[in-house]
C-alpha cells in the first residue's frame, strides 16, 4: 500500500514540478528561506582576499554538491559575477532558477549529460573575461566527495584558477540524501572557507593532470571535514551515488515492510 501511494504521489507531483511557473514559485520560497537564515546568522569568510580578487574575474569556484546552500547569498551580497553549471534534470532546472534569484546565470549540463557542450560554453565564458564559473565537481549524482575532471578541464583550457570553497554552520541539519546536503538553520554561526587558487598548466601531462585532481580532492575533503569538526557535524560519506542511495532506501523500505508482515503473522499464530 505504501509503495502504491508513493507511486501515485510521485505521478501526481512530477508533471507539476516540470512546469516553469511552479519551479519559479518553489525557487522563490527557497530563496526567502535561505535569506532568512543568512540575515539571522553571523557569517565569517576565511581568506576573503582571494574571493574579492576573483569575484569578477575568470575563475572556477568549486564546492561539494551538498554544500551549496549558504554560498548563494554570499555570492549575491559580495557582488560576484558568475555562471553556475546546472543539471538538465527538473531538479537542476529548479535550482538554476534559485541561483538566478541570487544573480547567477546558468550553463545546463553535466559530465554525464551534455559534457562537451558544457565544456565549450564554460571555456568561452572564462576566456571572454569578467565572469567566473561555479561547479560541484561531485554532482549531479556522485560519487560523493570525488572530484570529477570537468573543473580541471575548464582550468587547463582557459588558464583560469580553480578556487575551492566550502561552508559549515553551528546549527544545521544533514539531510538523508546521497550528498548529505547541509541545511543551515537560523541564528547560526556560518563559516565560509575560500581556498587558495590552483592553476592547471595547459601542457600538463595526463599524470600531472591526475595528480592535480587528487590533490584538489584531498584538499576539499580536508577543508570540509575540518570545518565540520569545529561544529560537531559527523563526517560525510565518500563514494556514495544518487542511484546507489535510492536503491539502498528502497531495500530498507522493503525490509521494513517484510519485518512488519512477519510480526503480524507471528501475532496471528
Amino acid at each position: 500500500m505504501n509503495i502504491t501511494f508513493r507511486k501515485v504521489w510521485k505521478g501526481f507531483w512530477e508533471p507539476i514540478l516540470r512546469l516553469p511557473i511552479f519551479q519559479w514559485i518553489i525557487a522563490i520560497l527557497m530563496a526567502v528561506a535561505v535569506w532568512g537564515v543568512y540575515l539571522t546568522s553571523r557569517v565569517r569568510i576565511k581568506n576573503i582576499e582571494v574571493f574579492k580578487k576573483y569575484r569578477k574575474k575568470p575563475a572556477i569556484f568549486v564546492f561539494w554538491h551538498g554544500r551549496s546552500m549558504m554560498l548563494s547569498p554570499i555570492v549575491a551580497v559580495r557582488g560576484m559575477r558568475s555562471y553556475a553549471v546546472a543539471s538538465r534534470h527538473k531538479d537542476g532546472r529548479m535550482m538554476a532558477k534559485l541561483q538566478r534569484l541570487f544573480g547567477l546565470r546558468s550553463i545546463y549540463g553535466s559530465t554525464s549529460d551534455g559534457g562537451i557542450s558544457v565544456l565549450r560554453q564554460g571555456v568561452r565564458v572564462l576566456r571572454d573575461g569578467g565572469y567566473s564559473i561555479c561547479i560541484s565537481p561531485d554532482g549531479p549524482g556522485g560519487p560523493s566527495l570525488r572530484v570529477q575532471d570537468g573543473a580541471l578541464y575548464f582550468a587547463k583550457m582557459s588558464g583560469a584558477p580553480i578556487i575551492p570553497v566550502c561552508f559549515s554552520a553551528s546549527r544545521a541539519r544533514v539531510q538523508c540524501r546521497w550528498d548529505r546536503y547541509l541545511v543551515a538553520l537560523p541564528f547560526s554561526k556560518i563559516t565560509c572557507n575560500v581556498g587558495d587558487p590552483v592553476f592547471i598548466p595547459k601542457r600538463a601531462t595526463d599524470a600531472e593532470f591526475e595528480q592535480a585532481r587528487k590533490d584538489l580532492e584531498e584538499y576539499m575533503v580536508r577543508q570540509m571535514r575540518e570545518m565540520d569538526a569545529e561544529f560537531g557535524i559527523p563526517p560525510a560519506e565518500q563514494d556514495q551515488t544518487a542511484h546507489r542511495f535510492k536503491e539502498e532506501m528502497r531495500a530498507a523500505r522493503r525490509a521494513k515492510k517484510e519485518s512488519r508482515r512477519r510480526k503480524k503473522m507471528e501475532k496471528k499464530k
